[in-house]
């Protein structure tokens, strides 16, 4: 990125964030989250994870675009689940990035060895042509666990499950997951 290059990042939540603002901030680079991820369920759980970020953001000095969202019903009567939701919040994340004059975006999906990486770049590239705002591809996978153990250390709320209703119903975590005192 050039000096006057400004970026937006689709942040899925502060776990996943943590790891990458390091990598920004050692490289002088300044950016924006955006949270805008309505396939969170149940509505506690995207409240959790929202403030959870809201909190990492303040203390970081990092500005937070947070586009309301919650919309669980109608996610388990897609087809394919993580193609619609990669578009949804990829699409939205670029669409946003043109209109607020950012230069480039990117995500925090890209951290997860548990994503579908290659789908979610071939999505942003669509939409970085779509919305003519560039994409910045960055693999960070290899530092999803130093990531998991900042946030540990830093006492972040980490999830146990992606955030849809059926990664939900599908975690091998889910007798674990609680949803009061949230």
């Amino acid at each position: 990125m050039k000096k006057n290059d400004s970026l937006l990042i689709q942040t899925c939540c502060a776990p996943c964030l943590i790891y990458i603002n390091k990598y920004f901030k050692t490289r002088d680079i300044s950016y924006d989250s955006l949270y805008y991820n309505p396939n969170i369920h149940p509505y506690k759980e995207y409240v959790h994870r929202f403030t959870t970020l809201e909190s990492f953001c303040k203390e970081e000095n990092v500005k937070l675009h947070h586009l309301e969202s919650f919309r669980q019903s109608d996610w388990e009567k897609q087809l394919d689940n993580c193609d619609f939701c990669y578009k949804l919040r990829i699409e939205t994340t670029a669409k946003f990035a043109k209109e607020n004059n950012y230069t480039h975006f990117t995500t925090t999906l890209l951290i997860s060895p548990y994503q579908q990486h290659e789908k979610i770049i071939k999505i942003a590239n669509e939409m970085a042509d779509k919305y003519n705002v560039k994409f910045l591809y960055i693999d960070f996978r290899p530092f999803y666990r130093e990531g998991q153990n900042m946030a540990r250390d830093h006492g972040m709320y980490r999830q146990k499950y992606c955030g849809c209703i059926n990664s939900y119903n599908s975690s091998k975590f889910k007798d674990k997951i609680t949803f009061e005192n949230k």
